[in-house]
């Protein structure tokens, strides 16, 4: 399957998201999709890249997350520094989903498995809301100055 172009750049994304090609041998489907429809969202910024991507990393798998922000930035017509998006949202995009993984025990498949090993060898683990509290507690300050620093 030949991947999608962006700009005239090879997408990557095309051979990722999308399915079936069209009459010019361009993939279509959820990538398509999400990059006719990025700017109908809102999330414009990089700091909404940012946490947006963040939010939904801390819950879903990493690499998917990112993948689909990365669509929603594409389908914004911004200069095409990298992979069809400016840098800063790339940036963004990257260590959102990557740092905000570690948000909950699920975010980030190392997290579910240190807290398994832990709990097997008689080591008291917080619960999943507890470790949300005390991660959030120390994360989220950490990430607002990310903001901050980084995206504004």
């Amino acid at each position: 399957m030949a991947a999608a172009h962006v700009d005239g750049h090879e997408d990557p994304l095309g051979v990722l998201l999308d399915g079936a090609g069209d009459e010019r041998g361009i993939e279509r489907g959820r990538g398509a999709q999400d990059r006719a429809r990025g700017a109908e969202l809102g999330v414009r910024e990089p700091w909404h890249f940012f946490w947006a991507t963040g939010a939904l990393s801390s819950f879903l798998d990493n690499a998917p997350t990112y993948l689909t922000f990365l669509a929603l930035a594409q389908g914004l017509g911004l200069p095409a520094e990298v992979v069809g998006v400016p840098q800063a949202l790339l940036a963004a995009i990257s260590l959102g989903a990557v740092f905000m993984g570690a948000n909950s025990y699920i975010g980030n498949g190392p997290n579910f498995m240190v807290r398994s090993i832990a709990e097997e060898r008689g080591v008291k683990m917080p619960s999943f809301g507890g470790y949300m509290l005390y991660s959030g507690a120390v994360l989220l300050p950490i990430f607002v100055v990310v903001t901050l620093v980084f995206f504004r």
